[in-house]
């Protein structure tokens, strides 16, 4: 057995080694994301890269925030939200389907850089089941099929369905879900546009 100051002196060199390889391994990791994106604007670094408030806290506490700051993260992130001017938390389904279907938009790289004018949408189907007829979906978070058939479509369940879509972190501090709205990735009436694609009873994620 270790005893004493050898002990101590043991876990302080494992530490620094611990702490150089993380750090070495993320600088090199930086450098091969930097290079594969090599044609990216000095601004287009600072947004992407640069993490927010809530961002660095849960990279902080790697996801798992103690109760204080989950609150804290809770409460900053709700006072993000932000509604349509028309008031109307629940749009055209129609839209909103194709909104979840598009996965384009955001690339940077030289493989596959953003055509000019190419649309933004959802990519809903990267992580959920929504309408049954399209197979080619994810199931990173949960199925969202029948998500109106089976919760409704009162004042509540609509508000609660805008905002998650609009900052899932309001509801759950370092959710994985992208903040849509708060990252104004979509606008408010196109939040509310998914919100009725998730909703709408005529919609085909209903039928």
């Amino acid at each position: 057995m270790i005893y004493g100051s050898r002990f101590v002196a043991i876990v302080s060199m494992l530490t620094v080694i611990n702490a150089y390889a993380e750090g070495t391994i993320q600088a090199r990791a930086e450098a091969l994301v930097r290079e594969a994106f090599a044609g990216a604007t000095p601004t287009e670094w600072d947004e992407r890269l640069r993490q927010d408030e809530a961002q660095r806290l849960c990279s902080l506490h790697r996801n798992t925030p103690p109760a204080a700051i989950a609150h804290q993260l809770l409460e900053a992130q709700q006072r993000t939200l932000r509604y349509p001017a028309n008031g109307k938390l629940m749009g055209d389904w129609r839209k909103g389907e194709k909104l979840a279907a598009i996965g384009t938009g955001g690339h940077i790289g030289k493989i596959q850089p953003d055509r000019p004018g190419i649309p933004r949408g959802g990519n809903c189907y990267a992580c959920h089941t929504l309408a049954t007829k399209e197979i080619a979906a994810g199931n990173l978070g949960p199925s969202l099929t029948h998500f109106g058939k089976l919760r409704g479509v009162s004042p509540e369940m609509v508000k609660y369905t805008y905002e998650k879509i609009f900052n899932a972190q309001a509801f759950h501090p370092c959710s994985m879900m992208p903040r849509f709205g708060h990252n104004s990735w979509l606008t408010p009436e196109e939040v509310a546009d998914a919100v009725a694609y998730l909703l709408d009873p005529e919609s085909p994620v209903n039928q």
